[in-house]
């Protein structure tokens, strides 16, 4: 009776390390170096209707695309009010007047500032244009090498 069950709890072990192994091998391609990228979506307290698509597009296409890397914090979003006095000093370390959006990537350490904003005011009222876009940016950036 016990070698029963000291084989089934080696078979379980061996089928979970197994099938763990099979789930996570086709996320090797993404630069393990990357230690996060944040999602920074600037705006002003008064905010237009460009400005509130621009946060609700980018919010879908991380939602929609990557929610385990949401889930994990390899990539977070920070959704920032640049009137308000607590957020004066990332506004400015972004240049980030009024609605802006950026991709700061942290890599090894270092950040990389990515200005998105031309970009995101161009698409931001086409959900589908900006979503596959910024997507395409995002993955870019995780599968640098």
């Amino acid at each position: 009776m016990k070698t029963i069950n000291i084989i089934t709890i080696i078979a379980i072990g061996f089928l979970y390390t197994f099938s763990y192994g099979q789930s996570n091998s086709n996320r090797q391609s993404i630069d393990q170096s990357i230690s996060k990228i944040e999602v920074l979506d600037f705006h002003s307290t008064h905010r237009c209707i460009t400005c509130n698509a621009i946060e609700a597009n980018t919010k879908y296409t991380l939602n929609t695309y990557f929610p385990e890397e949401l889930k994990n914090n390899r990539i977070t979003l920070k959704v920032i009010n640049v009137d308000k006095k607590e957020n004066q000093k990332i506004a400015e370390k972004f240049e980030a007047s009024g609605t802006s959006l950026f991709l700061n990537v942290i890599k090894n350490g270092k950040e990389t500032h990515i200005n998105l904003t031309n970009f995101a005011f161009m698409k931001g009222k086409d959900k589908e244009a900006f979503s596959k876009e910024l997507k395409a940016k995002i993955e870019i950036e995780l599968n640098k090498r």
